[in-house]
């Protein structure tokens, strides 16, 4: 299914790319922004769809007494085997989906141009197919790394986990319209993206 009035721009990147600040500078540009991340979270606060199929699978051990999910717990559990990973996945991922194509359908009945698909594993989870463009946003693993451990608090090793539980970089930036550096200056950064969006908006 694609939207048929709303062009539907995907939003990618790996952990600590600059996937968020890219997100919030589009949507303050005027993009119908949907959040898989957000969808995630809510599916997993206290009350969240996701919470009683992850207390079945995983058990009591990644919750905190007073009912809330611990996310560490849970991070350290699915990202050190990609077993669980995928059990998770199979839990959140149809939710999300079920979610995000109910606000795409949302955007294409109304007044935005654009949708942003702003989805991590957007190429994992085949959600590219929505898109009629893909961005990628990018960033050398050691950055990732470094900016993973200054964020979360997290060791070398954690953050090493998490960045290597992701498509390969190569892979992800090949099947991308438009490549994106996060390296650089912020403001710079923002000008480039703010120039795509702007030439995006006129080929429209």
């Amino acid at each position: 299914m694609r939207a048929n009035n709303v062009y539907v721009l995907g939003l990618t990147g790996g952990i600590c790319c600059g996937k968020s600040e890219a997100a919030r500078l589009l949507r303050q540009l005027g993009a119908y922004h949907i959040d898989a991340d957000a969808i995630s979270r809510a599916l997993t606060a206290p009350g969240g769809e996701a919470l009683p199929a992850i207390r079945q699978i995983f058990g009591d051990e990644v919750f905190r007494e007073d009912g809330s999910l611990n996310r560490q717990a849970l991070g350290d559990l699915v990202f050190g085997d990609p077993a669980q990973k995928r059990a998770l996945e199979g839990i959140l991922h149809p939710l999300v989906q079920r979610n995000m194509l109910r606000m795409l359908d949302e955007a294409d009945q109304g007044e935005a141009k654009v949708a942003l698909l702003d989805v991590p594993l957007l190429f994992e989870t085949g959600m590219d197919a929505l898109c009629d463009e893909v961005w990628v946003m990018s960033a050398r693993r050691e950055i990732q790394i470094q900016r993973i451990m200054a964020r979360d608090g997290l060791n070398q090793q954690q953050a090493e986990a998490r960045v290597d539980s992701q498509m390969d970089p190569e892979e992800r930036e090949k099947r991308a319209g438009r490549v994106i550096s996060s390296e650089k200056p912020l403001d710079k950064m923002q000008a480039e993206i703010t120039g795509l969006y702007q030439q995006l908006l006129k080929k429209l």
